[in-house]
């Protein structure tokens, strides 16, 4: 059986720094750019994995390149 659903799939902004090893100040300008997707629930806002994983794989395929 898989447990995938199991598997967060928002972080705080605070998390996506720590996974990131960025500072906060870069993680809002990647957001502003668009380049980590974000959604509000009630009054948080989180990041999705998703968008983490997508700018980790951007930035492998500009290094390879």
């Amino acid at each position: 059986m898989t447990t995938d659903y199991l598997q967060p799939r928002l972080v705080s902004i605070q998390q996506a720094r720590t996974l990131l090893g960025i500072g906060l100040t870069k993680t809002y300008d990647l957001i502003a750019e668009g380049l980590l997707e974000t959604v509000t629930i009630g009054s948080r806002r989180l990041v999705t994995l998703r968008s983490i994983d997508a700018l980790i794989d951007g930035a492998a395929m500009d290094r390879a390149a």
